[in-house]
């Protein structure tokens, strides 16, 4: 699975991302001879791809004129082929989407309005999905998807055997905290006994070369919804403000990014920012590898992890700032296609997954949380099946206050602006302040 997650375009190399569809015949699907249909289906997503198909053949069964075709775009063109073939009238009739692209689509007239397609009943249907997904796909007073997954707020997945073998337990970490001034910081005192260089020393010894790393303590990277966002939030600082201007330079934001810079570059804790910077996966391969003893990320990377580790591990709840463990909570939900050439089978395909039984497919393999609040316990089920606890996912939204997702049309165009300064920010080459300065000026000049 790899992610719902929001990223900063080209400044952000995001966290875990995954393999993606689009239709294969680049063109919008087109009716069969007899009054059968064929609607396409697209995603990012290979393990939704095929709850997906489960899903749909029982739509099928349902509605014998009606073919469902899913295929899978990779994430790394994924929207800039939709932008493509939405421009030249070729995007499939239904496609996934995140909260920080959909906008402009939704402006220009390329997206089906949720609220018409259900008419009067839908201020009874929208009680039924996951309210923080749908106030992310709510623009000018419609719904422009409809919601497909939840990500429930960031956690801290450890290695148990790398804790063990630092003198270190889960109760060690349960409740780490971190501060700008260093008051009250345990999450750097632990990284520190976690991390070992070349030779076997850990960064608290003397002597410890943090330019030869062989096991890092924690994955800090500019991953957006994993760690910027969530340190940000958590010292009190702000991304963006309610009309989708920039705060880069807010000075609790500035503090927070410092903070992070530094376990990176000062303290020498975590990947370098060569790595992260390019790409996205890096922390979340060094993890899984046992090379990594502190991976903080989302309930995505959770199939991830299950399937790839060969060690003991858990999930914590994340560090907590000055102003708490402060999280974010994203969603994906899937939209249709205004130009659709069968809206009416469109539209029938978007109510089905909309539905318990429509979405709960996608959340039985464990890879999505549904936004189907009826559909998510045979999500629950399955970890809880594979004895994992993830409460930590969603304790920290339940307990702390959370960090608003990405907004904005030109959200995408103005982050990429900005993704330049940021790199050179996490690779040390600027001081922080000044190149979010930089990065602040240049998005915000994109949003106007």
């Amino acid at each position: 699975m790899k992610r719902s997650r929001t990223v900063l375009a080209a400044a952000v190399a995001s966290v875990a991302l995954a393999a993606l569809a689009g239709c294969s015949s680049g063109t919008p699907s087109s009716g069969d001879s007899g009054g059968k249909v064929t609607v396409s289906f697209r995603t990012w997503d290979t393990n939704a791809a095929a709850a997906y198909k489960t899903s749909f053949a029982e739509f099928h069964k349902k509605n014998p004129d009606i073919t469902v075709k899913v295929d899978v775009v990779p994430w790394a063109n994924y929207f800039t082929k939709l932008r493509t073939d939405i421009a030249g009238g070729s995007a499939d009739d239904i496609f996934w989407i995140n909260g920080s692209s959909y906008n402009s689509y939704a402006s220009n007239g390329d997206l089906i309005d949720i609220n018409k397609m259900y008419g009067s009943d839908f201020s009874t249907v929208k009680k039924t999905w996951v309210s923080g997904v749908v106030d992310q796909f709510t623009q000018d007073g419609s719904l422009w998807g409809v919601p497909q997954t939840s990500d429930g707020g960031i956690a801290l997945y450890y290695n148990e055997d790398l804790l063990k073998a630092a003198g270190l337990s889960e109760s060690d970490i349960s409740k780490l905290t971190w501060s700008p001034d260093g008051g009250g910081d345990t999450l750097l005192s632990v990284a520190k006994k976690l991390t070992k260089d070349s030779s076997g020393k850990t960064a608290d010894q003397a002597g410890f070369n943090g330019s030869s790393l062989a096991q890092y303590g924690y994955g800090a990277s500019q991953d957006l919804q994993a760690q910027f966002l969530p340190f940000v939030g958590s010292n009190g600082g702000t991304y963006q403000t309610k009309d989708g201007k920039f705060t880069f330079t807010n000075p609790k934001t500035v503090e927070a990014v410092q903070y992070i810079v530094d376990l990176i570059n000062k303290y020498h804790v975590a990947p370098s920012a060569a790595d992260t910077n390019t790409n996205g996966n890096f922390t979340l391969d060094a993890f899984t590898q046992g090379k990594e003893a502190l991976f903080q990320s989302g309930l995505y990377n959770l199939a991830n992890v299950q399937s790839a580790v060969k060690f003991h591990w858990g999930v914590v709840m994340q560090p907590a700032g000055p102003a708490g463990a402060v999280s974010v909570s994203n969603g994906i939900a899937a939209v249709g296609n205004a130009k659709s050439s069968h809206l009416a089978a469109t539209e029938k395909v978007l109510k089905w997954i909309a539905t318990k039984e429509g979405n709960s497919p996608i959340g039985a393999s464990g890879a999505n949380l549904p936004a189907v609040t009826a559909a998510q316990q045979v999500y629950f089920d399955y970890w809880k099946g594979k004895d994992v606890d993830v409460s930590p996912f969603f304790d920290v939204i339940k307990e702390n206050p959370t960090i608003p997702a990405p907004i904005g049309a030109n959200y995408n165009a103005a982050s990429t602006a900005a993704g330049p300064f940021i790199n050179s920010v996490f690779l040390g080459q600027v001081p922080v302040a000044q190149g979010l300065k930089s990065a602040n000026t240049a998005a915000n000049a994109v949003v106007g």
